[in-house]
């Protein structure tokens, strides 16, 4: 009789392999077997450069990272199960005990807890600084200092910092320079290129861009992402799925086409915001009005769709109310996707609560306004 389970064979997977599938194929294996014990001999040698179990390489995730590497302009990319895996490991792999830390005060806030509040566990000291202020930033940096780390345009403000100017002072004092290049992407930011050693991203936002998966990404040199790979990503398992991979492959195939209307819609919202008396402060660093325009413009070919702003008005109530109200804005932590998001920073920074985070997604900007409009009226 035969067998339900025998019917796709060996010889059934090497016909499929020479098709020509649109879609990328998806390798959803936990591990690769081999014709003959030395040929496993010789696989088990160096997992970066073998496929022997997911938990080191995979096809699609690999696949995935010479797309991203390549759009990067890096040799190498590494992807992670989570873009704060991407960003702990990069600065793990270039610290050990004693070892200090300069940090944006205007990075990640999970970025600013691995670099002190984790990192304070093994030893290891951080400095957060300024990034915008170049001499801060060097006045910052001691003897034991290993890392430099950055994100541009930064966290919440928008902040553009002088990525080449940052890259010659860390190479001058011998530290690894790494930069969040999320905001931007690759498409419209190369930090590479400015000399930054190491980019990394959360590839939950524009590079997924479904709001539908979670991922990060660091890409360099073949020296320091492999260093990377066998220190920190290997022994730790920081594993992407395979198929959170094809998801994050899926989302880059329309970066091109997403972000350049995210970056339109994005100018006319602040338009908006500029002309309105509701409004105290607009952060974008790609409008003309910004005071980092002349900045971002230097490095940067455009802009995405997240922004910031301050609303004049100091009664949280009245701004809570405001959010509220809000119907196509859709309260949330994240951006990235189609959906356009609101993030009242009072729900965590109680000190400054007249901060509003706004993703601006693919509706159509006239109704976004509408409601931001309709919106700010209470306050």
């Amino acid at each position: 009789m035969n067998n339900a389970a025998n019917i796709v064979t060996d010889d059934a997977y090497e016909f499929l392999s020479v098709e020509r599938p649109v879609a990328a194929p998806l390798y959803q294996t936990s591990l690769f077997t081999y014709p003959s014990v030395d040929a496993l001999r010789q696989g088990i040698k160096d997992e970066s450069l073998t496929h022997l179990y997911s938990r080191g390489n995979n096809p699609t995730v690999e696949q995935v990272e010479d797309r991203i590497a390549a759009l990067e302009g890096g040799e190498q990319a590494k992807l992670f199960s989570a873009g704060v895996s991407a960003i702990a490991s990069s600065i793990l792999s270039c610290v050990k005990q004693n070892d200090h830390i300069v940090c944006s005060n205007d990075s990640y806030v999970w970025a600013q807890y691995i670099s002190s509040t984790y990192l304070s566990r093994f030893g290891v000291s951080v400095t957060f600084v300024d990034a915008t202020d170049l001499e801060a930033v060097e006045k910052a940096i001691q003897k034991n200092t290993k890392v430099l780390y950055l994100e541009s345009p930064g966290s919440m403000q928008l902040r553009v910092q002088n990525l080449p100017r940052l890259a010659a002072l860390a190479k001058a004092y011998k530290l690894t320079s790494i930069v969040d290049n999320t905001w931007a992407t690759p498409l419209y930011q190369n930090p590479l290129a400015m000399g930054i050693d190491l980019v990394v991203h959360s590839a939950s936002k524009y590079l997924g861009g479904h709001s539908d998966v979670i991922g990060g990404v660091v890409v360099g040199s073949k020296a320091l992402v492999g260093r990377i790979f066998k220190t920190e990503f290997l022994p730790i398992g920081h594993v992407p799925d395979p198929f959170q991979a094809w998801l994050i492959q899926r989302g880059m195939r329309t970066l091109h086409v997403r972000l350049p209307f995210h970056y339109a819609s994005a100018l006319k919202v602040c338009d908006y915001l500029y002309d309105s008396n509701k409004i105290a402060k607009v952060n974008y660093p790609m409008h003309p009005k910004s005071p980092w325009y002349s900045l971002a413009s230097e490095q940067m070919t455009g802009g995405s769709g997240l922004l910031s702003l301050e609303v004049k008005s100091k009664d949280v109530q009245k701004i809570e109310e405001a959010v509220d109200r809000l119907k196509m804005f859709r309260i949330g932590v994240s951006w990235g996707g189609y959906e356009s998001l609101v993030f009242p920073t009072l729900v965590s920074s109680p000190n400054n609560p007249s901060l509003i985070r706004l993703h601006i997604g693919l509706e159509d900007p006239k109704s976004l306004i509408s409601d931001l409009d309709q919106a700010f009226s209470v306050l």
